[in-house]
């Protein structure tokens, strides 16, 4: 079962890098929560907005997840731990970043999805 968790993981991160979130959407549960930085989203639609802000904002970014360790996983639930780093363009000047995230995964139907994320710096 980590194999699978690890591959949905990895498909959630080249998601995120596609900047594309009907890329990303069917990975999240409708219902899902995510913490970030700047505040907190609940629902796809606070979700959207919030990633599709920030894809708007840093221009030609790669984020790359790394130390990815699972703390829980049963039949229809898993957590996550990992670290992250970003780098791309905002405002015309190159920038980077690094974090912290947590991810609570749940399978619904046979298919996992993300029903919270919490980022942190």
């Amino acid at each position: 079962m980590i194999d699978e968790l690890q591959r949905f993981m990895r498909t959630y991160e080249a998601a995120n890098n596609s900047h594309d979130f009907a890329k990303l959407e069917p990975l999240i549960a409708s219902d899902a929560t995510y913490w970030f930085t700047d505040g907190s989203y609940k629902g796809i639609a606070q979700i959207r907005k919030a990633i599709e802000e920030t894809f708007a904002r840093i221009q030609d970014e790669a984020y790359e997840i790394s130390d990815l360790a699972w703390s829980v996983v049963e039949a229809n639930v898993a957590v996550c731990t990992y670290r992250f780093v970003w780098h791309g363009i905002v405002n015309g000047e190159a920038k980077s970043g690094v974090g912290r995230g947590t991810n609570v995964l749940r399978k619904t139907d046979g298919t996992w999805r993300v029903v919270h994320e919490h980022l942190s710096v």
